[in-house]
This record gives C-alpha cells, sequence and structure tokens, in this order.
C-alpha cells in the first residue's frame, strides 16, 4: 500500500485544524499515512492544536500556493492530498482521491461541478468567475476541466516532482491543471462537493485573486 500524505495550509484556523486532523484520521484509520500542517506563521492557537493532534507542522512565509509547494515537497508519501483546513472538504472523499492515483492517474482532481459534485460556500461572482477560468483554460490548452479553482486532489509523488509547480499564492491550482495538462499527465477529475467552512473567514478575495488566477493562465502561454 502507498504512504498517503495530507498536506494542508493553515492561516489562522484554531477552531478547524484539531477536527479537521480528527476527521482524516478517522477515514484513514488502517492506512499508512501522515499528515503535513504548513502553517503561515498564525498568529493563534493552530499549531499547537495541529501537533497535539498528530500533524507535521513545517512554516511557509508567503502564501497558499507556497506553502501547498512547500508541504507537497516535504511529503513522504508516493501519493500526495492537498485539501483545506476549514472542513470544507468532505473527509470521505478522500477514498475516491486515493483511488484515482492508484489506478493509475497522475493527477486526481476534486470537480464541484460533475454529477455529485456541488457547493454550499459558491456565491454567483464565484461561480461565474470560475466558469469563466474554465472555459478560457480549455481553449488555450485543449484541456476538458469542470473545475478550476478548488484545492481538494491528489497527486502522484512523480507527478509533484515533475510539475515544476511555482505560483506562490491562490493561482496554485490553477498552475496545477495547466501544467498538469501540458505535460500531457493522465488527468482524472472526480465529483466533490464542498461544505461551507466550519468557523472564521475563507482567505480568498474574489477581485484580487480572481486577476492572479487570470494571470497565471496567460502567464503559462508558450
Amino acid at each position: 500500500m502507498n504512504r498517503i500524505s495530507i498536506v494542508i495550509p493553515t492561516l489562522n484556523e484554531e477552531k478547524n485544524i484539531g477536527a479537521a486532523i480528527g476527521e482524516v484520521k478517522r477515514v484513514l484509520r488502517g492506512y499508512d499515512y501522515e499528515i503535513i500542517v504548513v502553517d503561515g506563521h498564525s498568529r493563534d492557537s493552530t499549531v499547537g492544536i495541529a501537533k497535539r493532534a498528530g500533524a507535521r507542522v513545517i512554516y511557509d512565509d508567503y502564501g497558499k500556493g507556497s506553502a501547498l509547494i512547500k508541504g507537497m515537497h516535504a511529503a513522504r508519501g508516493g501519493i500526495i492530498i492537498s485539501m483545506d483546513a476549514d472542513m470544507s472538504n468532505k473527509p470521505e472523499e478522500l477514498k475516491l482521491l486515493i483511488a484515482g492515483i492508484e489506478a493509475g492517474y497522475d493527477v486526481c482532481v476534486g470537480s464541484r461541478f460533475l454529477v455529485g459534485g456541488g457547493s454550499d460556500d459558491m456565491p454567483l461572482v464565484r461561480k461565474f468567475g470560475n466558469k469563466v477560468f474554465v472555459m478560457l483554460v480549455n481553449l488555450l490548452y485543449g484541456s476538458r476541466y469542470t473545475d478550476l479553482c478548488y484545492g481538494y486532489r491528489s497527486f502522484s509523488r512523480r507527478a509533484v516532482r515533475e510539475l515544476r509547480l511555482r505560483e506562490k499564492g491562490f493561482g496554485i491550482e490553477t498552475e496545477m491543471n495547466i501544467l498538469a495538462q501540458k505535460k500531457h499527465m493522465r488527468i482524472l477529475e472526480v465529483p466533490s462537493y464542498e461544505k461551507r467552512r466550519a468557523n472564521g473567514e475563507g482567505k480568498l478575495q474574489s477581485l484580487s485573486d480572481g486577476w492572479r488566477i487570470l494571470k497565471t493562465i496567460v502567464r503559462n502561454i508558450s
């Protein structure tokens, strides 16, 4: 059995991270796994709670993308999964993401727009923006994605090494999709249902991060 590495970026998530880790441990009982929390120097008790829950904690100075890249390269598993700390990802779907890589795919991407997927936390402006970005990426890169800006996904260890990601902010998922397509990796989308975050406010800023995503799409054209 492949070892599973769960990478969770955090910033001031003390009200969520303990429960999130507990749910991962419940679902992955019987698996060989590790949980890596990549913290952006939280000012609350996030780090202490994560450590007491059994996670390995490392630190990042920049943003979500930088944190994910650092955590994925620190991972020891053959299957690497990125997920959020806010309890918006359904832990039961971890097994689906694992199965995708075990079936031979390089990247397995959760999609809120496939049958069986959905979202309780996507305002109209974000839904419209995501649809536009999906259409643009598919047009420019010849892909067939149904979702683009969702962080619940899995990778083979080889894929992480070959993607050579560099996006430091919220454009990271877009960069993952584009580079996987450009490198002709085997990509599988699976349905995923996004819940509302359990506590606190999300870090995504629709306009500024939308602009960053657009720049990521354009920058990778070559």
